[in-house]
């Protein structure tokens, strides 16, 4: 497994020498900038100086120390500056001149209100990419609503198709629409960059538009298509699949919950084929998945009777010797376990100053020239304020004089 020693050292990776400017808060905008700074980008995390982001103490903590924040705030550099007085504004500017892009997730308005909007920070860098992060888009009438993953998840139609069908509409149990909005911004960071930066690129700068709602309508699926032209609302299936079948978690003799998907019409040849039902697959129905998502009851009441007279293990490793498709339903204590898990270091141990060495999820994905990498965990309020400001140019007096304003941390 491996180890993975924290460092301050000039980052390296497909993003090294791009400067990010994290303004945002809790998740969506601040796991944006996490991974491009797990890519190399040098990200200078602002908080307020005296509260600093809800997101140190959100979730889970030991000894005081939140983390969640240990994760999303690695390879940035933290700095306090309360961007509502003019003097902090006046420095953010001096930071975004010499920035690539600004990262930012307060309500519309709310950056022009502080001197620090689009027309201000385009006129003093054009070269500046501005990421807005909001609940539902800086434009429409909900776009000075408090936006929340949870309202998005909601609202999304994921609530209304998850749970079982006689129960309630189910929200996930973890920052769903949060993260995939954070993830589709790096998406978009990286295509107005291209476009900047590209032979024969604009050279210019651009505003992105990300809300909660629209990434995750986009994992959803097909449902406003299908009820635009079919007037048919999906409902909810519980783990079973409107679309395919056989599809659902399976419990084994030995109290084990297992998943199956069948997604192609060859794999679920080969499940029906080792649960004792291969006369079903010749049924014309079943080289449809639709056909099959018809017939779920018959195909799932074989696969359950199947799985649930043999341990685990034996139906993996059946599985395994039919090239069918299976996987354990894992709690966190079963992944950190896991020998693909542990031979691919998808979940490394780094370093950190307050908790010693600490496992945490690892990067989004592998590069052979130019990998990523944990370079430090989340740092504590303010940690590099001296030195971010420092190298901007504005000098110790300056810095002493806004501390004692309680405007830099």
């Amino acid at each position: 497994m491996g180890h993975h020693e924290p460092t301050t050292h000039s980052p390296t990776g497909p993003l090294a020498g791009l400067r990010v400017i994290d303004l945002s808060t809790v998740l969506a905008g601040p796991l944006s900038a996490q991974v491009l700074g797990d890519y190399g980008a040098d990200v200078i995390k602002v908080e307020h100086p005296q509260r600093g982001d809800s997101f140190r103490t959100h979730g889970f903590s030991k000894d005081g120390h939140g983390l969640w924040w240990k994760i999303v705030s690695r390879n940035k550099r933290c700095i306090g500056l309360y961007l509502g007085d003019p003097d902090a504004a006046a420095v953010l500017r001096t930071l975004a001149a010499s920035a690539d892009v600004v990262v930012e997730n307060f309500r519309p308005g709310t950056l022009e209100k502080w001197g620090l909007g689009w027309d201000v920070l385009h006129e003093l860098n054009p070269r500046l990419v501005l990421v807005r992060i909001t609940g539902f888009g800086q434009t429409g009438p909900y776009r000075h609503r408090a936006g929340f993953g949870t309202l998005a998840e909601a609202m999304s139609g994921f609530a209304a198709v998850t749970g079982q069908p006689d129960g309630p509409p189910t929200l996930p149990a973890m920052g769903l629409a949060d993260s995939i909005a954070g993830i589709t911004a790096v998406s978009a960071t990286m295509m107005a960059l291209w476009h900047r930066d590209r032979p024969g690129g604009s050279g210019l700068g651009q505003q992105i538009d990300v809300s909660l709602l629209e990434p995750i309508m986009c994992a959803v699926g097909p449902g406003p298509l299908v009820a635009d032209q079919l007037g048919v609302v999906t409902e909810r299936t519980g783990n079973r699949s409107n679309s395919n079948a056989p599809r659902n978690t399976y419990l084994t003799s030995d109290g084990r919950w297992l998943a199956i998907s069948t997604s192609a019409t060859t794999i679920a040849e080969r499940v029906m084929t080792l649960v004792g039902m291969p006369e079903v697959t010749r049924e014309p129905w079943f080289s449809s998945a639709k056909g099959r998502a018809e017939h779920g009851d018959l195909l799932d009441e074989a696969v359950a009777t199947w799985i649930g007279e043999r341990t685990a293990a034996e139906v993996t490793a059946a599985f395994e010797t039919a090239d069918a498709a299976v996987a354990p339903v894992y709690d966190a204590l079963d992944l950190l376990a896991d020998p693909h898990v542990q031979a691919t270091d998808m979940i490394p141990t780094v370093d950190d100053p307050d908790l010693g060495p600490i496992r945490m999820p690892g990067l989004l994905f592998g590069m052979s020239a130019t990998p990523g990498q944990v370079r430090w965990t989340g740092r504590a309020l303010g940690a590099d304020t001296d030195e971010v400001l420092g190298d901007a140019g504005v000098d110790g007096a300056e810095i002493a004089r806004l501390r004692q304003a309680g405007v830099v941390s």
